[in-house]
């Protein structure tokens, strides 16, 4: 019986290894993975316009108000031109600092994240191997960023003073992190002013930044001060700068404070950023100045092209007061705005009422063209990027997908705003969870979660640095994958309403703070009164997956006062953390059906049941409300098999691996 059963568990694990790898080569985006839904749900058809641009309509010219949403530790004023030509930025930064711990400063660090696109030998290109989410560095598309002057209110210049340094990996060839000493003492509380001069040369589009054409991507572009941390902030004991380089698999972490930038550029182009412009635009000599303002946020970029199809409407809710929603359409869905501003209007509505009010006046949505698609699925403060316009009839998955994750990481990228080098499971994990939740209600849409968690084989801890996964395949499954999965779980443990008063507490607590892993333990604590040590300590801490095993089936006939009854045994093992909740699926020769729960403790366990008929067989979670279990071909176990039956059924299912194998190949 051991051979067969092992011969017929090696078939199925073929086939579920198979399945899920033809369905994950077909989707390698971590911003836009597939729901693996079902192909009868499709949107509605678009009516086509047949015209080639929308009604023209101008940009609304808004100003700041006077509410204070942060602690504002970093203002910068940016003059930058678009020399469209050569595809490079020429631009001026005044930003002042002010030092939010109580030790001295003497220096400060500048994060100059164009220099990842240097060469083949900065960090960012050797973890990457010139590949990110699917999209690969164009051939000679280098970029780069040089710092021409830096001064001091006084005058002083400080270029001799500014060194590069590499904190992380020491590659004496990565220029993306930079340090300057400063002429005079900077003490807690006080500010200090630099006067920046720099150029970009822009990459061929990749990475989420770049030119293509004549579509302009300027995100992470200008000279950017690195996070200086009080004791207290996100766990410190003593204060200091948190440092890292631009890595392959990182995104970013910065302090809030004030944008006020002016962007030049050919008077036929379009412009997107983040925040809103202040007054109407200066045209002069063929070109034009828009000047763009923001405050409480922790980035800013901005995208242009003479293409763009620009679109604009009003929206509020219960709980969105009022947002400008923008649009800046790729000619190729000039049809589907109606499509945008529905997707957009539900994920304000709902993740504001879910996590707390967004509270800013603008929400952008660039859309790029297909060939500029490496800047596509990104998110900065106000301002998304769509998945790129492959063609006028995308899927939920493109585009309503798309759409509603970068919205959702407004909340907890843009304002919770955690540490995405170190920590990056607080934002991409709570986002996609909250992607997954909007995309059932509004669409019907569920993802198919055994899959996704089969496909977690390499589990790691969640609160490692992001380039410590190593590939970019394991960075997804872990972030994206496994602490989606991990929040589910803990959904299912406390209930869908004590996990939304988890959630809302936690965004609303750590609006504009930074917070930690910890922080967000102890709100799940706090919320349902009870120690989850053990839980975080294995699933987010740790690098576990629950995995149950039904090892073995023993049935014993017994005569007992003239009848025939059996004793069916069953052998069950734990081989990964524990769950609390662990179903079983008994069923007898004659259909009589038995459910037992197992409290997943200890390593292993054993059930002693007698009946009238023999035990058939065992199936451990038949409804699959294990989600963080990945290894599932051990679940299942018949007490015996006939040999004709078995041989007919390994022989099928090796000729239908043969022919999938010969498929794949082809």
């Amino acid at each position: 019986m051991t051979r067969r059963t092992l011969i017929f568990g090696i078939s199925i694990l073929a086939l579920c290894v198979i399945a899920g790898s033809i369905r994950y080569t077909l989707s390698t985006d971590p911003k836009g993975q597939s729901s693996f839904a079902s192909k009868m749900v499709k949107p509605k058809e678009v009516v086509k316009s047949g015209t080639t641009s929308l009604p023209p309509q101008v940009e609304s010219i808004q100003q700041p108000t006077a509410e204070v949403l942060s602690n504002r530790v970093t203002e910068y004023h940016i003059n930058v031109k678009l020399n469209e030509e050569d595809g490079t930025l020429s631009g001026t930064e005044t930003m002042t600092w002010t030092h939010p711990g109580k030790k001295s400063v003497n220096e400060l660090y500048f994060h100059l994240y164009p220099n990842a696109f240097a060469s083949s030998d900065t960090t960012f290109m050797k973890e990457s191997d010139g590949k990110l989410r699917g999209d690969t560095m164009p051939k000679d598309g280098w970029g780069s960023m040089e710092v021409t002057e830096i001064r001091t209110t006084d005058g002083i210049s400080l270029l001799h003073r500014l060194q590069y340094v590499q904190p992380d990996d020491g590659n004496i060839k990565d220029s993306t992190l930079a340090k300057v000493r400063l002429p005079v003492t900077v003490r807690g509380g006080e500010s200090v002013t630099l006067k920046i001069n720099f150029t970009v040369k822009l990459p061929k589009i990749f990475a989420r930044m770049g030119k293509k054409g004549d579509f302009i991507m300027a995100g992470q572009w200008f000279p950017k001060i690195s996070v200086y941390e009080p004791a207290g902030t996100r766990g410190r004991t003593t204060e200091g700068w948190n440092l890292h380089q631009y890595h392959g698999n990182s995104e970013f972490y910065s302090d809030f404070g004030i944008y006020s930038v002016n962007i030049n550029v050919p008077d036929n182009y379009i412009v997107a950023a983040t925040g809103f412009p202040t007054k109407a635009a200066v045209v002069n000599g063929g070109r034009k100045s828009v000047q763009y303002y923001a405050d409480d946020v922790h980035d800013f970029a901005w995208s242009a092209s003479p293409n763009f199809i620009y679109a604009e409407e009003p929206f509020s809710s219960a709980e969105v007061p009022g947002v400008r929603i923008k649009l800046y359409l790729d000619p190729v869905h000039k049809d589907l705005k109606d499509r945008y501003f529905y997707a957009a209007k539900v994920a304000l509505a709902n993740f504001s009422k879910w996590y707390g009010r967004y509270p800013y006046s603008t929400l952008s949505i660039v859309v790029p063209p297909s060939d500029g698609n490496g800047a596509g699925g990104m998110e900065y403060p106000t301002l998304i990027t769509a998945f790129g316009a492959h063609s006028d009839t995308p899927g939920y998955d493109e585009l309503e997908r798309t759409v509603i994750h970068e919205i959702g990481h407004q909340f907890f990228y843009g304002m919770v705003a955690s540490n995405e080098f170190e920590e990056a499971w607080l934002d991409e994990a709570f986002t996609s969870y909250a992607e997954d939740k909007l995309m059932e209600q509004e669409f019907g849409i569920t993802p198919n979660l055994p899959i996704q968690a089969s496909l977690i084989s390499s589990p790691a801890s969640l609160t490692i640095p992001a380039w410590k996964y190593g590939s970019g395949d394991s960075y997804m499954k872990n972030v994206y994958y496994r602490g989606k999965l991990i929040l589910l779980d803990i959904e299912q443990q406390v209930g869908s309403k004590n996990m939304k008063r988890i959630l809302y507490t936690y965004s609303q607590k750590f609006r504009f703070k930074h917070p930690t892993t910890a922080e967000f333990q102890r709100v799940v604590e706090q919320t349902t009164g009870r120690s989850w040590k053990s839980f975080f300590n294995q699933y987010v801490y740790g690098d576990k997956m629950a995995d149950f095993a039904v090892d073995h089936i023993t049935v014993n006939r017994i005569a007992r006062e003239g009848k025939i009854v059996y004793e069916s045994i069953v052998d069950i093992s734990r081989l990964g953390a524990t769950s609390p909740k662990v179903p079983l699926l008994l069923i007898f020769n004659d259909g009589h059906t038995v459910n037992k729960v197992w409290n997943g403790e200890g390593s292993k366990v054993q059930f002693k049941l007698e009946y009238k008929e023999p035990l058939s067989f065992v199936q451990i979670d038949p409804a699959y409300t294990l989600v963080l279990e990945n290894k599932h071909i051990n679940n299942y176990l018949k007490a015996s098999i006939d040999e004709p039956t078995s041989t007919r059924t390994s022989i099928s299912i090796v000729k239908l691996i043969e022919a999938l194998l010969e498929t794949m190949v082809w």
